[in-house]
């Protein structure tokens, strides 16, 4: 199943009031003691045991960062060895084949904590990097174990630093949040300009544009461009 922003599993005795109604219910599994419900789930589907490792993700799990006994080492070599690496850092954290409990909210803390710019592409991110990913991502995960309040960034009113901030200062260099969507789901993505930019793409040269013409080569020229176009189309 997977829940994106509607779903939710709940368990129930045999006879217990459900707290949502039946035509909600997507998957209803029971046995003798307990029943359990996935409510309003927008994608289920259904292998056989035999051959559940057919399943493109459910099939080849990653080691479930909740694990003090995972490998982050594994994962870490999963995330850099990503098998599309024209892809998104971003897109690759919610992979659960790289490693299993990184929902949206922690990888858009976990690109903040550790400075990376969401739209990096995996190719372009460091191994050393990709541990680092990694390593944060399962100390905020088991930080938060058993609790029903995130926090990541306890000295940040609300305790997160980026996520559901669009709009407000960031706590760290002070620019201001802001807001995407990103991905074949839309998700929605939070980070800060000002201080995630850490392997940041750099735009691609276009010299049919007079100011791309006047500017040299160099990173840092092109960086400047793509300021300057920021600039422009924000206006």
């Amino acid at each position: 199943t997977h829940m994106r922003m509607t779903g939710s599993w709940h368990l129930y005795r045999p006879g217990e009031k459900w707290r949502k109604r039946r035509h909600q219910a997507r998957v209803i599994i029971e046995t003798g003691e307990w029943i359990a419900v996935a409510f309003n789930a927008p994608v289920v589907e259904t292998y056989r045991e035999f051959d559940q490792n057919r399943h493109p993700r459910s099939g080849r799990l990653g080691p479930d960062l909740c694990d003090p006994a995972s490998d982050l080492h594994e994962c870490a070599a999963r995330l850099f060895h990503y098998d599309r690496p024209e892809s998104t850092i971003a897109e690759a954290l919610l992979d659960q084949r790289v490693m299993s409990g990184v929902g949206n909210v922690y990888r858009c803390e976990v690109l903040w904590a550790c400075g990376i710019h969401p739209w990096a592409r995996v190719a372009d991110v460091p191994q050393s990097t990709c541990l680092d990913l990694v390593v944060t991502s399962a100390n905020m995960l088991r930080a938060n174990l058993g609790s029903t309040a995130r926090v990541t960034a306890p000295d940040v009113a609300g305790g997160l630093a980026v996520y559901g901030r669009n709009g407000q200062r960031c706590a760290r260099c002070g620019d201001v949040i802001r807001l995407a969507k990103m991905g074949e789901m839309a998700r929605l993505v939070y980070w800060c300009p000002g201080c995630q930019t850490g392997c940041e793409p750099y735009p691609v040269r276009d010299d049919s544009d007079p100011v791309a013409r006047a500017t040299d080569p160099h990173p840092a020229g092109s960086r400047w461009v793509g300021d300057v176009l920021r600039r422009r189309d924000a206006s």
